[in-house]
């Protein structure tokens, strides 16, 4: 198995999916308890209980983040994850009984598959049962509709899907992601610079989006079909010891990452969105190295979800003329 996110001790992960309607969920379980922080740069995000991990909220501890597909309708699907949570009597104390603590954040996936339906509570409760400390990457849970490099429409689109990654530190501190991809630009191997999944030319080719925008007027079609349709969502975690605002910097810092290997990003189109879990198990080795090797590490995680794609069952082109059609190899 490759580094992942569930070496963080305490963190857990799983998914339950839709294959017929490619539509799913990705929950992320901290049921003792983590620090929860966010960072959204894109302009067009679909999120539940973001609020709440403000360092200003009274809240500091958060129970699950569930990664949901369907856009805003797969907002239902951390209800679920509460409901799974709350039989087992994990939540916040309000001296009445525990609150579970659930942000979640969507992705647009309706272009494929099917359009009416879409991650719900069952799914997500679904999610919490299959989760434990090995997870699954490429076409799985909320990476089954994902896709990247749309500018010139799904048909000329390419296959994405979840990716995962860890290090750990010499102090024995571990940093570990998860990312599902579905953004509207192409994704890069930032060490080579080689472009590994985009949009694709007329004869099957990668093409570049930036060049493409280069070129592009005003009037160019993908300005109406492109809005409010991709984000890329990704979950940090830790075993250091943070505070909200100490984990909210992390999650700035991380956030670099999609700026290091997707292009564009943090368009008007994307609900970018990076989260951070600090499980508090060890004392932390400071903010500065946590949040660099962070980036580093949701970089990896960010090509994975590309690249595992392809090599678990995804296919590296699309040629689907209109929503609701099946993908073809």
């Amino acid at each position: 198995m490759s580094p992942s996110i569930t070496d963080v001790p305490g963190v857990l992960a799983g998914h339950a999916q839709d294959d017929a309607a490619l539509t799913g969920c990705t929950v992320i379980l901290t049921p003792e308890g983590a620090v929860g922080a966010v960072d959204v740069r894109g302009g067009a995000p679909g999120t539940r209980e973001t609020d709440l991990l403000s360092p200003m909220a009274t809240v500091d501890v958060v129970h699950a983040v569930a990664l949901c597909g369907g856009s805003a309708f797969g907002l239902a699907a951390a209800t679920g994850v509460v409901q799974w949570l709350a039989e087992r009597g994990i939540g916040f104390p309000t001296g009445i009984r525990p609150v579970p603590i659930v942000p979640a954040a969507v992705i647009f996936d309706l272009a494929i598959g099917s359009a009416d339906r879409f991650a719900d509570a069952a799914m997500g409760y679904a999610a919490c049962n299959a989760a434990g400390a090995t997870v699954s990457e490429g076409c799985v849970g909320v990476g089954i509709g994902a896709t990247v490099g749309k500018i010139r429409g799904m048909q000329y689109a390419m296959k994405a899907g979840v990716g995962v990654w860890s290090e750990r530190l010499a102090d024995g501190t571990t940093v570990g992601a998860l990312a599902v991809c579905n953004a509207f630009g192409d994704v890069y191997d930032e060490r080579s610079g080689r472009l590994l999944a985009g949009v694709r030319a007329d004869d099957g080719s990668l093409a570049d989006t930036m060049a493409l925008l280069r070129g592009a007027g005003p009037a160019s079609p993908w300005q109406a079909s492109a809005e409010g349709r991709n984000t890329t969502l990704a979950v940090v975690a830790t075993d250091a010891r943070l505070t909200k605002a100490e984990a909210t910097k992390v999650a700035q810092m991380a956030q670099d990452a999609l700026a290091r290997t997707i292009r564009p990003v943090h368009t008007p189109f994307d609900g970018d969105a990076v989260f951070v879990l600090a499980t508090g198990r060890r004392a932390s080795p400071g903010v500065l190295p946590l949040g660099a090797i962070a980036a580093d590490v949701l970089a990896r995680a960010i090509e994975r979800s590309v690249t595992q794609a392809w090599s678990l069952g995804g296919v590296p082109g699309m040629r689907q003329e209109a929503r609701g059609e099946r993908r073809e190899g």
